[in-house]
């Protein structure tokens, strides 16, 4: 997959057995400050790749893009991701600046949320062990009847 070719929009959280499976960043920091580190480049997810990863699982050590998998994924309610959506809602900003993506012409979230889900983007762990409660609650997968937005009893970010 190139960068701003795909027929739909890219997810930027995939998991790397989607069809058209591509890395874009590999998550620098801690476990506490997780921060990705934007490639270049993307990369087809392979194998060797896959390799390098182990022994933690891809989503814990890159960021993955992939085909937005729309109504086959639980964040999806039928017209945005409510994932995008959640995280814009609930998560601080941690870069003042764009990072430098290589997928933002195709990702979805960008194309929804603008550029407050890319400064919100770095701090993304796809598989995160020990994720806050704000993120808890933006990962949340909808459940039928769920909108887009966080609901009363979600934990809210901090004015």
């Amino acid at each position: 997959m190139a960068a701003g070719q795909a027929s739909k929009p890219l997810c930027p959280s995939a998991q790397p057995d989607q069809p058209e499976a591509a890395i874009f960043a590999v998550i620098a920091g801690s476990a506490a400050s997780p921060r990705a580190a934007y490639l270049e480049a993307v990369q087809p997810v392979t194998a060797d790749l896959i390799a390098l990863a182990l022994p933690a699982h891809p989503t814990e050590v890159y960021r993955i893009a992939a085909p937005c998998a729309e109504r086959s994924c639980q964040h999806f309610n039928g017209v945005t991701c409510s994932l995008a959506s959640r995280t814009v809602e609930l998560l601080d900003e941690v870069a003042i600046s764009l990072p430098p993506c290589r997928i933002r012409k195709s990702c979805r979230w960008f194309s929804e949320q603008g550029s407050a889900a890319c400064r919100r983007c770095p701090a993304i762990v796809t598989m995160n062990y020990a994720p806050s409660a704000p993120m808890r609650a933006a990962a949340r997968p909808l459940r039928e009847g769920d909108s887009s937005r966080a609901s009363d009893d979600r934990v809210r970010k901090e004015a």
